[in-house]
């Protein structure tokens, strides 16, 4: 199949998030199994400033706000994946993706409508006729709506179908009405069924009415954006009449990357058949590394994190502290300044049982899943969640919250013949989380514990089947 993949961020090129990783993951792969795949994404500041061996395909005119620019396209070929790079400096050369010091960039409304329509005419200029047009979130959802009204009667995209996938229903792109004309649409889609969410336009409902097929990232997530206003955010009487149109798809990770047995990362190299005695060398030297007691007998808890209200961290600081005399914390992430300033005082109460690494370093992140006994994710709500993989790919024992691709991927008790892997709580529930870390302390080293290491570390976290059902629903587009 010859298939568009359009995001606002991908591995190796630019990166927030866990978005850039599927997409860069997902990309490389379609591409593996012998498919034409051809990545558009934006010309950031940091894709500029770095070594761009490409060259520029072409220039294009791409229409804005009832008149036209002119829009530049850097090319890369990269592991069978064909990028291309929307380049309008005014608009993506500047500081953070989608925004600077905490707040999101004035003009994300005009940013996102520029690069949503220059990918389609950025497809015809370097002669992609894709049969799938594959996109991602709120920043791509105008791509939809323009295919199906303003290139319906284009001969070139008879017969492309759109597929739109949503990471987290959390971010909808919500502006205000004059982003709708910017966008190049009219009164007719200011609607109750077109782009209209509340007053607003909502670049994540256009990606909904208007894709031919949806997904999002997890089986559960897939229910829970129909059943609950929580987790739809008002959108949620649309997903379901889209019922028959969605499917969830759950993440898979890099296993390249993310492998203890050839991590360089690590001070220490493990596979499953000596995994004790690896973990317990990456856990000695991140102690030391961390100015912690030096302790094999007391549990190490590993975060790491974007800090948001969504992770339910403020509850995990809850739970914890109490506990430290019977385990200890390394947490490493950047967010929310509250949340920073709260795991910072703890490491000040808490000194040689608590460190905060107030930043995301990559190695460093290695190190924690590789050195921590138990790995804590209770979010609030996780569409898919990598981290808990990652973990058990590095014999952490996740304990998480009963929600989204949490839910799918790990079980306190055997479920459909699934072996335990980890320890589940209530979403959003502090209580119940400090029950879990109860068991969980309970059991830390005893046989149980020690099976569902064994469970982690066996489980599938690979792309290969994701990649299977990704290329099921384009065909079932590709059909329609």
């Amino acid at each position: 199949m010859k298939i568009l993949i359009a995001a606002s961020e991908a591995v190796p090129y630019c990166k927030t998030g866990g978005l850039a990783d599927v997409i860069g993951a997902l990309a490389q792969r379609l591409g593996g199994l012998g498919h034409d795949v051809c990545l558009f994404l934006p010309k950031y500041r940091a894709i500029r400033a770095a070594s761009f061996e490409g060259g520029m395909a072409h220039s294009i005119t791409v229409p804005l706000s009832g008149g036209t620019v002119d829009v530049g396209l850097g090319f890369l070929h990269r592991r069978g994946v064909s990028a291309y790079f929307v380049d309008y400096p005014l608009f993506f050369d500047r500081e953070g993706l989608y925004g600077d010091g905490g707040r999101d960039h004035e003009d994300n409304d005009r940013r996102f409508a520029l690069f949503s329509r220059a990918v389609l005419e950025g497809a015809k200029a370097v002669g992609f006729k894709p049969d799938v047009i594959h996109i991602h979130d709120w920043q791509t959802g105008l791509v939809a709506a323009h295919l199906k009204r303003h290139y319906k009667d284009d001969p070139y995209f008879a017969g492309t179908r759109c597929v739109f996938t949503i990471h987290n229903m959390a971010y909808q792109g919500n502006f205000p009405r004059a982003a709708l004309a910017a966008g190049g649409f009219g009164p007719e889609d200011w609607s109750s069924e077109g782009l209209e969410y509340y007053g607003q336009v909502s670049y994540l409902k256009a990606g909904i009415v208007h894709a031919d097929k949806l997904t999002t990232v997890s089986a559960s997530y897939a229910r829970e954006i129909q059943e609950s206003p929580d987790r739809g955010f008002g959108l949620e009487g649309l997903i379901k009449r889209r019922a028959r149109d969605l499917r969830g798809i759950l993440n898979g990770i890099d296993l390249e990357v993310w492998d203890p047995s050839r991590d360089a990362s690590l001070p220490r190299r493990y596979s499953p058949a000596d995994a004790a005695a690896g973990k317990a060398a990456c856990k000695e030297a991140l102690q030391r590394e961390c100015g912690l007691e030096v302790r094999g007998d007391r549990p190490l808890i590993g975060v790491v994190s974007r800090l948001d209200y969504q992770k339910g961290l403020d509850l995990a600081l809850a739970a914890l502290e109490p506990r430290l005399d019977r385990c200890q914390l390394v947490a490493l992430g950047v967010g929310d300044p509250s949340l920073t300033e709260q795991f910072a005082a703890l490491e000040r109460r808490r000194a040689g049982a608590a460190r905060f690494h107030r930043s995301f370093d990559e190695p460093i992140a290695h190190r924690v899943y590789a050195a921590s006994d138990l790995f804590l994710m209770p979010s609030r709500f996780e569409p898919c969640g990598l981290g808990q993989m990652i973990a058990m790919r590095y014999g952490a024992v996740p304990l998480v919250s009963r929600t989204g691709g949490l839910n799918d991927t790990v079980f306190e008790e055997e479920r459909d013949g699934r072996a335990a892997n980890g320890f589940l709580c209530r979403p959003g529930d502090g209580e119940d989380l400090a029950r879990a870390l109860d068991r969980a302390l309970g059991e830390f080293g005893a046989p149980a514990w020690n099976a569902r290491v064994r469970a982690g570390m066996s489980g599938d976290f690979s792309w290969a089947r994701s990649v299977e059902l990704y290329l099921d629903v384009f065909r079932e587009a590709a059909s329609k």
